[in-house]
């Protein structure tokens, strides 16, 4: 078991370190519930736009230059993510450069200068990767599902937010943003890995406290307690569809148990090359190139989401079939043996993924900020494990018969009706 231990910082940030044997790396990430579906109507894409604007430098490395090269003399692998719901800055680089890490990462997530200049400069930069999003089928899918199944809810927005709020935000509007969401209590700090040469002389608390003490900010919108059949349509004069079909599982998205159970449904569902989907879709049936299901739990909400990318004349057949192997598990069941081979299959992939300091504290992160459940690596590979038949027969007759449906290509709504 990892040696993790986490105390409360005056500004209210949690700090957690979790040591893990065998490794010369060590990932510093700090993350907050400040994801998109925190915004406003009016402020969609605020959070990831910020997500850019603090990497432009802040006091001590007060400009993008002094950020990168700093992150590449230390040989490090400095990134960010935004989703809906968290906004996380990270670090990983040898454990020598542990304190140096903390230093850079907390300097300028935690106290931006938000220059005017640049944030001028990067709304051309985060409109043209909205553009880039819309010239890529599948991602213009990705995009679409979230409104079939959640509508104009929060869930629903696009994370990028659309081009027109890019180019309208003020400074003023972003730091206030920051001001209402980055709460130290509604947020975590991480440190991962190889921990011989972090000190516990206080300094690396001291520089986490650079993240300003702030009021805890209002409850996010609660998820909606059914999905909607909704069916979107992009036509595209293409040879090629990308179709995404939306189910709402019936677990308790709270309940580690119970996503772990789902983790391994979806795993056999669509989630290996020996899954049902996989199988019958591309191997026997010839229908897509790429066939999968890949489960989320948000918060308060789970979801299932069945994806394929296919030739556009063997759409309907493939919709057609997905759904009824949805439909068959929630009947019949699945058998005994794909359930423990995909268990196997889906800790493994775990125990794999938990090799890697980043993927640790990103994990953690969910945990601790998305979950607010204790934070223990050993434990989330024991949940799989431990997943019995009855488990996942048991999440099988739980997913919702209504679907949401979303899909790119030559095809009309009726198709999917």
């Amino acid at each position: 078991m990892p040696d993790i231990a986490t105390s409360t910082l005056p500004n209210g940030l949690p700090l957690t370190r979790v040591a893990l044997p065998g490794t010369r790396a060590v990932t510093v990430l700090v993350a907050f519930d400040a994801g998109a579906r925190t915004e406003r109507p009016e402020e969609n894409g605020m959070a990831h736009f910020l997500e850019h604007l603090v990497f432009k430098g802040g006091e001590k490395y007060d400009d993008y230059r002094k950020v990168n090269e700093t992150a590449e003399r230390m040989g490090g692998s400095l990134n960010a993510y935004t989703s809906h719901d968290l906004v996380a800055f990270h670090i990983t680089v040898r454990a020598e450069a542990a304190v140096e890490a903390v230093d850079l990462l907390t300097d300028f997530v935690g106290r931006p200068k938000i220059d005017q200049d640049e944030l001028d400069r990067e709304r051309g930069v985060v409109i043209q990767e909205i553009q880039r999003y819309k010239d890529q089928p599948s991602m213009v899918a990705e995009e679409l599902i979230d409104v079939a199944a959640f509508g104009d809810h929060p869930l629903g927005r696009k994370v990028l937010g659309p081009e027109e709020h890019i180019a309208s935000f003020t400074r003023e509007a972003i730091v206030a943003f920051r001001s209402r969401r980055w709460a130290g209590e509604r947020g975590g700090a991480f440190i991962v890995g190889n921990l011989d040469h972090v000190p516990a002389n206080g300094a690396v608390d001291e520089a986490f406290g650079r993240f300003p003490a702030l009021e805890a900010p209002e409850a996010y919108e609660p998820a909606p307690g059914d999905i909607e059949a909704r069916v979107m349509v992009e036509e595209r004069d293409t040879n090629q569809s990308h179709l995404r079909m939306s189910y709402r599982p019936s677990i308790d998205a709270g309940d580690p148990r119970e996503r772990a159970a789902l983790s391994v449904y979806s795993t056999l569902l669509g989630g290996s090359m020996g899954s049902r989907l996989f199988d019958e879709i591309r191997e026997q049936r010839g229908l897509a190139y790429s066939v999968y299901s890949v489960e989320h739990a948000y918060a308060d909400v789970p979801i299932l989401q069945l994806s394929a990318g296919l030739e556009s004349g063997k759409c309907p057949d493939a919709y057609a079939r997905m759904n009824e192997i949805v439909d068959e598990l929630r009947a019949d069941g699945p058998r005994e043996e794909e359930v423990e081979r995909a268990r196997s299959y889906t800790a493994g992939r775990r125990v794999l993924a938990f090799e890697n300091t980043n993927a640790v504290a990103r994990h953690a992160a969910t945990q601790a900020v998305v979950h607010g459940e204790p934070i223990d690596p050993d434990a989330a590979i024991r949940q799989l494990d431990e997943t019995t038949y009855d488990d996942v027969a048991r999440v099988a007759r739980g997913i919702s018969e209504d679907f949401a449906v979303a899909c790119v290509g030559p095809h009309s709504a009726e198709e999917f009706a």
